[in-house]
């Protein structure tokens, strides 16, 4: 949707009280004690305040003076979206976004950006990357609630602005954290929905005493059986901040806790098994005594804790200086059943089949650090700083069980590996303003990445990968404001990537290499806002060499397989508009038209059952890539504090591997969601809100791709393979939904 405000997502200074009721409240639920040291009410200080929180995220986020595509989402849009769960429903509405999951929405969700998957995403908190440095993606369920930690969301399509981690390769989610309010605050919800879902939290904060020092902390759960067969999820998150405000000086200690325990989902279903049952679900199943049962520990386990250091100082009117370090610590493990497979598969010198209960694990670290220096002048403003990250982590995993007692095996390791990163980024942005109108932005990036992965891999290969890479990121554009409700931009921008993990350990498998990526962005917008209506309109092309994108597989461990291709694109036009037409109705809606191609893309072709497949070379598209993307919200207001919302999502037609084989295609899907809320206001300042979310009212059913596969079957004729194509889906829920109830002190 079309957002006018200032896309710099700048907090807001407010002068300190002395301490009341709900600030002890507050305290006491933090469990902290009430600090006195000298009051900071000047307007001076109150203006420098203001300046040292936007230092915190000026570096990862944009103005609106910037030619950077942009859509920013303020704390009162997430507040509301909340009710969705799952951080990419959150953003579902949003410009070129689809949202995607395996169990309803309540487990494992997903997120793509003009077709570019997660892992090409980059997604930090207050500049400080969350992507996995080794799987380069961001699991939102590992972090519930991510939302409710968030001030304010600013999304960046294109090559973004440069942070830390691996670039932005179609879009950036940068999120900025609960900032302190003037006073006091408190608030609890409660949610319920289908598949006895069960949501809560809890928010409180201090405000900004007057010592300068502000406490803000939430805590959430969820626990759901989910919409297919599964062990369903328990998730739950703990935020901790406490900031002191100096005259000069900003200091925010920050915690970020998540742990998750959620059924594995990620296999799908044959169509015939999903006719029969829509909520089938094959993980964990054996047979015993001639009876189908279920492994009750096929799960899928994680703990994720983040400890943040920032600090802000004004040197002085123009210059001011930055800096940050962030501790990630995460480890986890998932169990599965695994039926009648080889003693080899796990390295065991026995011959035969059997069933194993099998545990992977993980433990890994991450150390980052960045440090920027700031410069504001009349015309000219730059900024030069460095990101620095260190990651080390295991993978090992052990066979528990084994059903042939006569192997007398127990908690076997059959393999383990370890891989470290030491990833370097430094980087100068500027931006000159020639007059009132006219102003040019650059940003130049240098990054210097050392991977290494040693060790022997699940599937019995060893490892010795040692790999340096050097990329120079550079980003130019202009931004001329016609009149001041009108303005055009222009970007161009490079970027280059590393593979991920998985796609390295794929290609040693293989005894093959995997290469890096690099895109060529340019990107042309128009916008035009007025008091009651906003237009806007974005003409992008992405470009690129040695593109990974899936192949539609998965591996044994649920990631999406990868392949490089020589050459391809992403063009496109994407429209946004907005218009109230009274004051109690409005209009939003965006729309992405756009042609996904992967150039000269060589494959084998053939129908079911044929004996020899020919071999053609085609302009296919992109998997995963939709060519029509939208979404469009009706917004009434029938008495005061009472809202109406009738929301729209249509995503076209796409296919699951880069060949446009109709066999392999996503059929289109529209769906329509309700919702609607009413707020009573109480004594003071205080609210109970109720929301109610209705997914789906239309009851369309419709399936995703869990994975597409070419096999081969060479034993029905000996000395003959036939030739067939496989597939798994992943069935969508129908109509479903969400309530909640939220008091606000």
């Amino acid at each position: 949707m079309v957002n006018t405000q200032n896309s710099c997502g700048r907090y807001r200074f407010f002068k300190a009280t002395r301490t009341c009721r709900k600030q002890m409240i507050a305290c006491c639920a933090l469990a902290l004690s009430t600090f006195s040291f000298q009051s900071i009410a000047s307007a001076q200080t109150k203006d420098s305040v203001r300046r040292l929180d936007e230092v915190l995220i000026q570096d990862v986020r944009v103005s609106n003076k910037a030619p950077l595509t942009t859509s920013t989402v303020n704390h009162q849009e997430l507040d509301d979206a909340r009710i969705s769960v799952s951080m990419p429903y959150m953003l579902e509405t949003r410009t070129s976004v689809v949202a995607s999951g395996e169990n309803g929405g309540v487990g494992a969700a997903y997120i793509r950006i003009r077709g570019v998957d997660a892992s090409r995403i980059n997604v930090n908190i207050n500049g400080i990357t969350l992507n996995d440095p080794e799987s380069q993606q961001v699991y939102w369920y590992n972090i519930p609630n991510l939302g409710g930690m968030a001030q304010s969301i600013q999304i960046q399509r294109g090559v973004g602005a440069s942070t830390g981690g691996s670039p932005a390769f179609g879009a950036a989610i940068n999120l900025q954290t609960l900032n302190a309010r003037e006073s006091a605050y408190g608030e609890a919800d409660l949610g319920f929905g289908s598949w006895n879902t069960r949501q809560y939290s809890v928010t409180a904060g201090t405000g900004i005493m007057k010592s300068g020092l502000s406490f803000d902390f939430a805590y959430s759960g969820l626990t759901s059986d989910g919409y297919i067969r599964s062990w369903g999820t328990d998730q739950q998150s703990f935020f901790g901040s406490a900031s002191w405000y100096g005259k000069k000086t900003f200091i925010k200690l920050l915690t970020i806790i998540g742990s998750q325990t959620t059924g594995i989902t990620w296999d799908g279903a044959s169509a015939d098994q999903l006719d029969d049952d829509p909520t089938y679900n094959p993980s964990g199943e054996y047979t015993m005594d001639g009876n189908t049962m279920y492994y009750p520990k096929e799960t899928d386990n994680y703990w994720q804790r983040h400890y943040q250091l920032y600090v802000s100082h004004l040197l002085s009117d123009r210059w001011s200086l930055h800096g940050a370090i962030d501790f990630t610590h995460g480890d986890g493990y998932y169990e599965q059943y695994k039926a009648d497979k080889k003693f080899s598969k796990y390295g065991l010198s026995l011959s035969g089949k059997s069933d194993f209960v099998t545990r992977k694990q993980m433990d890994n670290n991450a150390l980052t650090g960045n440090l920027a220096l700031h410069y504001s002048g009349n015309k000219l403003s730059f900024s030069v700083g460095d990101h620095m990250l260190y990651f080390d982590g295991y993978h090992f995993g052990n066979v528990l069980w084994v059903r042939d007692t006569a192997a007398h095996i127990n908690d076997y390791e059959w393999y383990r590996y370890h891989g470290t990163k030491i990833d370097n980024a430094f980087y100068a942005k500027a931006s000159y303003e020639f007059n009132d109108d006219l102003n040019a932005y650059t940003d130049l990036q240098l990054r210097i990445v050392n991977y290494k992965l040693r060790g022997d891999a699940d599937d019995l290969f060893t490892m010795d990968f040692n790999q340096n890479y050097l990329f120079f990121n550079p980003k130019a554009g202009i931004n001329y404001r016609l009149n001041d409700n009108q303005r055009t931009y222009f970007v161009v921008g490079i970027s280059n990537r590393e593979p991920t993990k998985s796609d390295i350990k794929d290609a040693i498998g293989r005894d093959d290499t995997v290469k890096a990526e690099t895109m060529l962005d340019l990107e042309l917008g128009y916008q035009l806002a007025y008091n009651r209506w906003a237009f806007s309109a974005n003409l992008y092309g992405m470009f690129y060499k040695d593109q990974l994108t899936p192949n539609g597989d998965l591996s044994s461990s649920g990631y999406t397989l990868m392949e490089n291709v020589d050459k391809s694109y992403r063009i496109g036009i994407e429209l946004e508009g907005g218009y109230k037409f009274t004051d109690w109705f409005r209009m939003d809606a965006n729309f992405t038209l756009s042609q996904n191609k992967v150039i000269d893309y060589t494959f084998a072709d053939f129908a079911d059952g044929d004996a020899a497949p020919s071999t053609v070379t085609h302009t296919t598209d992109l998997a995963l890539s939709p060519n029509v993307v939208g979404a469009a919200i009706a917004t009434f207001v029938p008495v005061k504090n009472a809202k109406l919302q009738l929301i729209g999502k249509y995503v076209g037609k796409q296919y699951a591997d880069n060949t446009s084989r109709e066999c392999y295609a996503i059929d289109p899907y529209f769906l329509l969601n309700i919702k609607a809320s009413y707020t009573w206001n109480l004594k003071g300042t205080n609210q109970i809100e109720a929301q109610l979310l209705v997914n789906n009212v239309l009851d369309h059913k419709y399936r995703l791709s869990a994975w597409v596969s070419d096999w081969t079957d060479d034993w029905t004729t000996p000395g003959t393979v036939y030739y067939y194509h496989d597939r798994a889906f992943l069935q969508q829920p129908g109509i479903n939904f969400m309530g909640r109830v939220i008091y606000r002190f």
